[in-house]
């Protein structure tokens, strides 16, 4: 019995047959195609090979990225936008004149030291008191803050207090002398309490036209109705005819002119508000708008926790709201100014 063998049938061009796969033979059977991979030229153009539509024109006739030439850094140092352009000049902050633009040149009048010792106020003319080095600690976180901002509103400082009877015009008064003990400081004390000002009567000196009377006439000049003192430095803005309508004057441009006067040019120079109670009366609210600074002064076993929170919250207009304990009777470290200068108590 003869081996089986397989035989395979010649090709055409004598090579032998090739057995077909499935798709092969389909495709020769209905005569498609065969299945190859399109033809992928080496390299695409920059047009082509983007999958998107072809990039639309800017409606400014901008060149395209690929148009602009690539620039390094260095490039564009001191190159001008266009030559047959001006250039536009960079805005100039308006300086700050050298000198005070509000000057003080009015009558001094004589403050009685006796009178201020009897009502518990530093006596500028004493030396070293418990009271003074108190207030010699206030001054210098005031100090402090206006020299860090420097700035006209830094230099505004409103002292208030939640209620009455805290005693914010007691300190407000010790802050002024002690600020105007300062060598080559000048201070502007500003009764603003206009429903019960009493700076001028606890200084020993007459009432007159003031603070609101400027705000009221836009013709007035402040310099005229501020009151000189023989306290080196101490200068008082009495607070004026009382119009009924104090927030509203605060709250005008009038305000901003007035005040910004007074402080510009004048980087010795600080203004002290004495305000009503912040939760009594809406000036205090106002005057810190104003301000850069302001000390709430709270009264010991007196000024409740609410009521300095919502204090607060009047006074949240200005940037720096510091808390200053007034009638303090016991001190946690032990602390006694002025003792060690003799002045015991």
């Amino acid at each position: 019995m003869n081996k089986p063998t397989r035989i395979v049938p010649p090709s055409d061009d004598g090579d032998q047959v090739k057995r077909s796969s499935l798709f092969e033979r389909a495709s020769g059977l209905f005569g498609l195609d065969k299945l190859a991979p399109a033809a992928v030229p080496d390299k695409l153009e920059s047009d082509k090979a983007k999958k998107f539509a072809p990039k639309r024109e800017d409606a400014g006739g901008l060149p395209s990225p690929q148009q602009t030439p690539k620039r390094r850094a260095s490039d564009w140092i001191g190159m001008a936008a266009d030559p047959s352009e001006p250039a536009t000049p960079a805005p100039v902050a308006d300086p700050e004149p050298t000198k005070p633009v509000v000057q003080f040149t009015g009558e001094r009048h004589q403050i009685a030291r006796a009178l201020l010792r009897d009502q518990g106020l530093i006596d500028p003319d004493g030396g070293a008191s418990t009271l003074l080095e108190e207030f010699r600690i206030v001054k210098r976180q005031v100090l402090a803050t206006a020299k860090a901002e420097r700035t006209q509103q830094s230099r505004r400082v409103l002292v208030c207090s939640p209620h009455p009877n805290e005693g914010k015009t007691f300190c407000a008064l010790n802050l002024a002398i002690a600020l105007a003990g300062e060598r080559d400081m000048e201070v502007l004390l500003v009764d603003a309490d206009f429903g019960k000002p009493s700076i001028m009567s606890k200084l020993g000196l007459e009432a007159g036209k003031g603070f609101m009377d400027v705000l009221a006439d836009p013709a007035s000049h402040v310099e005229d109705f501020v009151v000189g003192t023989d306290i080196p430095g101490l200068w008082v803005l009495p607070a004026g005819k009382r119009t009924g309508r104090d927030s509203e004057y605060l709250a005008s441009e009038r305000t901003w002119s007035v005040l910004n006067s007074l402080t510009r040019g004048a980087p010795n120079r600080m203004i002290v508000f004495d305000s009503p109670p912040a939760l009594a009366a809406t000036p205090a609210a106002d005057i810190a708008k104003h301000a850069g600074q302001a000390l709430l002064v709270a009264r010991a076993d007196m000024s409740g926790r609410a009521a300095l929170e919502d204090a607060i919250d009047l006074l949240s207009a200005c940037p720096d709201i510091k808390l200053l304990l007034n009638d303090a009777t016991f001190s946690p470290s032990g602390r006694k100014f002025g003792s060690y200068y003799g002045y015991g108590e």
